[in-house]
Parts: structure tokens; sequence; C-alpha cells
């Protein structure tokens, strides 16, 4: 087995087909056939089956790849930090962010850094539930995750940035936003847009709720910050979000609460971490952050 065969089977389950992976490599379809038939006869497995879609993965098949991503993970981050000796880093540095955490200071450190190492790449995921980052955590396809909570026993560090502050946003002349600031008691009357259910923004906000004993009429589900936003903005209802995760032109609309509700916003970074991860983190603790 190689390192290409399992670069190979990877693209083909993203892909769905032998003929989309070889393009995307820029290999020869025949090719790619040869070796994944060599690699399942070397198995002894069927790693794919054949469906109306195209290609999936078998169980096994699943089974198998899930290894594969993560060898073929360390081999790049083995590659990088090889060539980082002598200035010049490359390779892939794969970064997971829970939804919310850091939108105005990830963005600004990633592109400090791409122009600071042109030739590294950067591939992000944005989740709404941290059992999805911590789940790619587990899986060792993560280099670096913005969350609120460090998976435990998982082999990452924990560096602290600061908190996340959040903030109500209401529809433009509202009678509330006379008001500096608002309690969760004073919105209790009004419509709610809230969060896809499971999602960690709904699931802070009806922890809020539950402790202050207040009960709200939910109107419209988002699952996106922006969406939310936006719909409140427009007077649909009120919403609750991450003071940085507000978009432009829509900062009037915001007041903060009362008792102040936030979350941890928290580095966790692989042990032994490379020159990537490491470059990353220096760039991210250089923004602000609120209690930093």
């Amino acid at each position: 087995m190689s390192l290409r065969q399992y670069e190979y089977a990877l693209a083909i389950a993203e892909e769905g087909s032998v003929t989309a992976a070889a393009e995307r490599l820029r290999v020869a379809q025949p090719s790619i056939s040869q070796q994944i038939r060599a690699l399942e006869q070397e198995l002894g497995v069927t790693l794919f089956g054949r469906t109306p879609q195209g290609l999936v993965p078998t169980v096994t098949g699943r089974a198998f790849l899930k290894e594969a991503e993560i060898a073929v993970s360390a081999s790049r981050r083995a590659r990088a930090a090889a060539r980082a000796e002598s200035g010049d880093l490359t390779g892939e540095l794969v970064v997971a962010a829970q939804m919310g955490l850091g939108s105005r200071q990830l963005p600004v450190a990633l592109g400090a850094l791409r122009r600071r190492y042109p030739a590294l790449a950067v591939t992000l995921f944005e989740e709404s539930d941290p059992a999805d980052v911590e789940r790619m955590v587990r899986q060792g396809r993560l280099d670096l995750a913005l969350v609120n909570a460090t998976p435990q026993r998982c082999g990452f560090e924990e560096h602290r940035l600061g908190v996340e502050p959040y903030v109500a946003i209401l529809g433009g002349g509202h009678p509330l936003l006379a008001a500096a600031t608002l309690t969760l008691a004073d919105l209790a009357d009004e419509p709610w847009i809230r969060f896809t259910r499971g999602s960690a923004l709904e699931d802070l906000v009806s922890g809020a709720l539950r402790e202050a004993g207040v009960a709200v009429t939910t109107v419209a589900r988002a699952s996106q910050i922006v969406t939310a936003v936006r719909l409140a903005a427009e007077g649909v209802g009120i919403t609750i979000v991450p003071a940085a995760a507000i978009p432009p032109g829509c900062e009037d609309h915001a007041r903060t609460l009362e008792p102040p509700l936030s979350q941890p916003v928290i580095a966790a970074v692989r042990q032994h971490a490379g020159p990537a991860e490491t470059a990353l983190l220096d760039l991210l603790r250089q923004q602000h952050w609120h209690d930093a």
C-alpha cells in the first residue's frame, strides 16, 4: 500500500467517480483505476460499490478511508515540517472553527498567514455542532480548532484567546433600541429567531433562557448567523448572536446584554505543533479579543 493509493481512494470517495477524481488530481483515469484495483486485491476487500449516483464507499471502505485520511494528513504535515526548516512553509494546514467563534479575528489571521506563506494551503471548516469539530479532532484531521472547550484526551493543547460576547439584534426603529443594555426578561414578549436545534448557538441561547426563567415564541430558525441577523434587522424577530459575527451595516441594531452572555474562545492546537500551527496561533494571539 502507498500514500498515493490512499489519496486516490479519498478523491474517489469525495468526487463519487474515478473520472472526476482523475480530473481533480490531474492523473490519467486508467492509472487511478489500476491503483484502486491493486489496493483492493492487496487488502482482500471491496472499497467502493457502484450506485446510480456513482461510486460510494462500502462499510469496509468507510472504515479504511478514516484511517487513510489520518495517514495522508500526517504525511502532509511531515513534509511541511521538513520544508519549514529551509524557511519555505508549504503543505496543508487544516483548521476548524465552531460557528460564531472568531468570526472577525480568524479571517484576519488567516489572511496574514497567507501573505506570509503563499505556498501554504489552508483548509477551513466552520461547524455549527461542537461534536463535529471534536469528531474531526479525534480522527486526526485537524491541526488547529477554535472551540469553547478543548476536546478531552485527544492530544490537543489548550490556548485561551479571550471571550466571545453575545448581543441582541433588534429591527430598525424598535423601541428597545433606546436602551444601552437589555436583559433577557426585556425580550420575553418578542418574537424570536432561533438557530438550528443541536447547534452550539441554539444550546447557548436555550440555556440562557432557561436560567433566566424566560419563555419565548420562536418565529424562525436559521442555520447561519448572517441570516439570523438580517432577519432580525428587518423586524422579523429578535435574535442573539456573537458580537464579532455581526455583518457590516447591522452594528446599530445590536445591544449588549445584562448580565453579560459570553463564551470562552480557545485555540486547540495539536501537540508537538509544527511551524504552520505555531504561526497561525501567534497571529490569532495578535488579534483583539475581549478579556484576553
